[in-house]
């Protein structure tokens, strides 16, 4: 499998078999993912699924006078453009990138194709996917029912799982947009879990210092979705 290290670092990717990681060599295409990039708008046609390897891309719903919420994030463990296999062809979020970072694409007939051979890739996808719902709808739940303080570790702990290290290069107002809330909010949030001492903010860089303070802080939403994450694509978890 050495040929295929570059593919490794996306985690969905390495969870592929041999024959279908060979075959998919070609058709991956290396791309950068610049900070605050849209990689795809509501309601528009999508030409690439994008696979993260260092990067996170969040899924946002916007609404009409402009405002918009987080509803998911991806980065290593998965991919950004479901719709495209799915057959729905295009979706109500939008797909912006929070942490920059490098990905691979793949065009849109292809993976559609992929999926249409009903073999591994089909069921590594639906897995995946199960995954993801269960992250929006519990994102859901807990933007109704828990403090920002709780969201904000909620976010910062799915963010670290996604990336390799303890640091993210992320503004307030990015912050705001992706939970929904005003930045002011956003700021009295960060300086709550800096005052704790488990995270470092200055200049839209967040060094987390303590992990274990925030999942003892965070409220039960993150488990959840580790836990449905662990047990849907245990071989990626175990990566």
């Amino acid at each position: 499998m050495e040929q295929f290290s570059p593919y490794q670092h996306n985690h969905l990717l390495a969870a592929l078999p041999d024959p279908e990681l060979r075959r998919w060599q070609c058709e991956l295409e290396p791309v950068d993912l610049a900070l605050g990039q849209v990689l795809y708008e509501s309601g528009i046609r999508m030409s690439h699924v994008y696979f993260p390897i260092d990067a996170i891309v969040s899924l946002l719903y916007v609404l009409e006078d402009g405002g918009s919420a987080e509803i998911a994030v991806v980065g290593n463990d998965g991919v950004v453009g479901i719709a495209i296999f799915m057959g729905g062809e295009s979706t109500t979020s939008r797909a912006v990138v929070q942490s920059a970072g490098k990905g691979l694409r793949m065009r849109a007939h292809v993976i559609k194709e992929e999926f249409g051979r009903s073999g591994p890739v089909l069921h590594l996808m639906l897995r995946y996917i199960q995954a993801l719902i269960t992250q929006m709808a519990q994102t859901a739940v807990c933007n109704r029912h828990h403090s920002l303080d709780q969201q904000l570790c909620r976010w910062l702990l799915l963010s670290l799982d996604r990336l390799n290290g303890s640091e993210l290069l992320m503004t307030q107002e990015l912050i705001a947009n992706m939970l929904g809330v005003r930045r002011e909010g956003v700021t009295e949030g960060a300086l709550k879990l800096q005052r704790a001492g488990l995270i470092r903010y200055a200049r839209g860089h967040i060094s987390v210092l303590n992990r274990q303070g925030l999942e003892q802080r965070v409220c039960e939403c993150y488990q959840v979705v580790r836990d449905e994450y662990n047990r849907l694509l245990p071989r990626i978890s175990a990566i």
